[in-house]
């Protein structure tokens, strides 16, 4: 209370504010009305309360304090959970405020967490969001929602302005209000111009401690079953990767740099890509964060961008073509199916399926579309939990995972419906929606989550985030994202039950028991159909996992970049900490030379015997000028083979090198880089690259 004045009177003082704000008819202009808005809030004087002492922060060295350390700053308070796309949105134009508004400026953008779900309460939990989403400004943990509840705080997101001394100035709820911060904090800056002072807030940015590995939250992964490969979204990298059934990439895709650039693989440019799919020669990308939707072409090697403007949209019907139609944050794409010419879209932004066609069609919903075109398939665009017969009444909540059963059995789509925490089927052939599990009977009800098993609306599902099936008949498979869990659902009885995983946030695998095996929020997953694995993005441990059912056990994928991987990070160069081993002798006449390097552990650690390891070669000269057109071991194929040596913590490498007839007396200095697979105990570690230097004396006779 200030004055008098509950949180509740301010909140209507400010609604009062915004539609005097908005009003047309007044002689006044916008900046005298903010500033007549900022004198009557500072007489208020309704003081916003500060963080709870225990509170865990992010991105910062220490604690802050509103009426401490930040004093004399305008804050402006992000009142986010990191499951809400709504949330997403607006993360682009709060780095637009940062630019433009920079620390040195006074002004402070503050992420207050706020979780939905449980799993979002932890700390560990919202730094992964931190860094799959890169905040780059202070974030606190109100785990029990206390400021959000002191504040009076309704929805995600709220943005909640504070002036430097503390005093409640001005709320903004939903997305979508970038002009109007940008318009109240530059009066607000004038008005307070003796009052503010520059930030000096020590950072401490949770990316620059971020440990590096192949992947970074990789989203989804899709079997393309005619080229027997996987693609996976390098979702953190903005990037796909192309791999073999091994997990050797085959190609990268994307310069890793976050835009929106059409061109070549090594230059075309994502953001935040999600949902993939390789139908025929082609591979098609749910580019999220670009709210577009790209097609690769293998044979070309090209990048182009087939839907979307490349802003966030808010058209909920569609009917343009290509690039003319806007789309809004695009979760998943999926092949319509063996006789189709379609691609199904997750439009999470907007809550909906859409459908883009790849060729003229008239096999939807009994009309005809040209080829390019991308349309409303089902959802109304409200963000509930509602099924209807008629699929523009029915409501989504953020969809973000998709499948196809083109059977006759069933002849849906199914569709992983995060923020209800249901799976939901829509029918095909007239776009019918049915729940399958999860949530509950009221439509509007979106906090009905849990970890349950059983049929229907009695199982409890927490966020899922992709669904793939094993056969066309099912069982249908759940990566039931913030349970930690992979489940499954058998379709003709409707009943859920846990395939794998403990429930428990971890990175471990299992050779003996699916039940075993830990993941850390997996978003994707798919099947390949002939050996029956599957494969599991497990985003937030960085790392693909397989399930083998058959044999009850998970592993980890090895991700292994070849010589043919287009700007592959596992590059021969001659680092500043190579490891120099003793100069050997050896005869030009000699058809080839054995290499032996010692690969130091740690206690405990140990040679993945299963992981694809592997190495590559480089010949200098004593300028370290390259020497590959007289010793080229860039060709070999193979891995090295592993021994012990005299001490057994100490594993040797093999490597035999064919020597070129050419080859002419003198010094060659070979450095290796050796990529292998280590296990600490059963946990399957990051691959570690060593990097050796041996020098070869050649001379006529050894």
């Amino acid at each position: 209370m200030a004055g008098g004045k509950s949180i509740y009177d301010v909140l209507g003082d400010i609604a009062d504010f915004d539609e005097l704000l908005s009003a047309e008819t007044l002689k006044e202009s916008k900046k005298l009305r903010i500033k007549r808005h900022l004198e009557y809030m500072i007489k208020t004087g309704y003081k916003v309360p500060d963080f709870e002492k225990e509170s865990d922060w992010l991105n910062v060295q220490a604690p802050l304090s509103i009426h401490g350390s930040l004093q004399g700053h305008i804050l402006i308070l992000d009142f986010f959970t990191y499951c809400c796309i709504n949330c997403m949105h607006i993360l682009p134009d709060l780095e637009e405020v940062e630019e433009k508004f920079p620390l040195d400026s006074g002004v402070v953008i503050l992420g207050v967490h706020s979780a939905k779900f449980l799993n979002e309460k932890s700390t560990a939990n919202i730094r992964s969001a931190v860094l799959r989403y890169g905040i780059n400004h202070p974030v606190v943990n109100d785990s029990d929602a206390t400021l959000w509840n002191k504040l009076a705080v309704s929805c995600w997101p709220t943005l909640l302005f504070v002036g430097p001394k503390g005093d409640i100035l001005y709320s903004i709820a939903g997305e979508g209000h970038k002009n109007r911060m940008i318009e109240f904090l530059e009066v607000a800056i004038e008005f307070f111009e003796n009052d503010i002072k520059p930030c000096t807030i020590p950072m401490s940015l949770e990316i620059d401690k971020r440990h590096r590995s192949e992947l970074s939250f990789p989203g989804k992964i899709c079997m393309w079953e005619k080229k027997r490969l996987l693609i996976i979204s390098d979702t953190g990298n903005h990037r796909i990767l192309v791999t073999d059934l091994n997990g050797t990439v085959q190609a990268v895709i994307g310069n890793g740099k976050r835009g929106l650039k059409d061109g070549s693989w090594s230059e075309a440019q994502f953001s935040s890509p999600q949902g993939v799919a390789g139908i025929e020669e082609s591979i098609y990308v749910a580019d999220t964060d670009n709210h577009c939707l790209r097609e690769i072409n293998w044979e070309k090697r090209m990048v182009s961008t087939i839907a979307g403007t490349g802003h966030q949209g808010t058209d909920t019907e569609g009917g343009k073509l290509g690039t003319c139609q806007e789309l809004s944050s695009p979760w998943d794409v999926v092949d319509g199916g063996p006789n189709s010419s379609v691609l199904y879209v997750a439009m999470s932004g907007t809550h909906q399926i859409w459908i883009y066609f790849l060729s003229d069609s008239q096999s939807v919903m009994k009309r005809s579309y040209p080829k390019t075109s991308c349309i409303r398939f089902a959802g109304s665009g409200k963000e509930e939990n509602r099924n209807n017969s008629y699929p523009e009444k029915a409501s989504f909540a953020q969809p973000s995972g998709l499948v196809i059963s083109a059977s006759e059995t069933y002849n849906s789509l199914y569709v992983a419906d995060s923020e209800s925490s249901t799976v939901r089927k829509v029918s095909l052939p007239d776009g019918k929606v049915t729940g399958v599990v999860g949530g509950e009977k009221d439509p509007s009800n979106l906090f009905s989550y849990g970890d349950t098993a059983g049929k229907g609306t009695i199982a409890k599902l927490q966020h899922p985030l992709g669904v793939a099936l094993l056969t066309p008949e099912g069982p249908l498979l759940i990566a039931d994202s913030y349970n930690h869990k992979i489940k499954t659902v058998d379709l003709s009885t409707s009943h859920c039950e846990t395939l794998t995983g403990t429930g428990r946030v971890g990175n471990s695998v299992s050779q003996t028991s699916l039940l075993e095996a830990e993941f850390n929020e997996p978003g994707g997953l798919d099947v390949d159909k002939n050996s029956q694995l599957v494969y599991v993005a497990d985003t937030n441990n960085h790392v693909i996992k397989v399930l083998d059912i058959k044999q009850q056990r998970v592993y980890q994928l090895p991700i292994v970049f070849s010589d043919d991987a287009v700007d592959s990070p596992f590059v021969i160069e001659r680092p500043n900490d190579y490891i120099e081993l003793p100069a050997v002798p050896c005869s030009v006449s000699s058809k080839s030379i054995d290499l032996c390097i010692p690969v130091t552990l740690s206690v405990g650690e140990h040679i993945n015997p299963e992981a694809p390891q592997s190495w590559k070669l480089s010949a200098l000269d004593n300028d370290g000028r390259a020497l590959l057109e007289c010793l080229n071991p860039m060709d070999l194929k193979g891995k090295p083979q592993f021994s012990s040596g005299p001490d057994a913590s100490v594993p040797r490498a093999s490597l035999t090198l064919p020597l070129p007839p050419s080859l002419q007396p003198g010094a060659v200095t070979i450095v290796v880089a050796l990529q292998v697979f280590v296990c600490a105990g059963e946990v399957c570690l990051p691959p570690r690259t060593f990097h050796f230097a041996q020098q070869i004396d050649f001379a006529p006779e050894a």
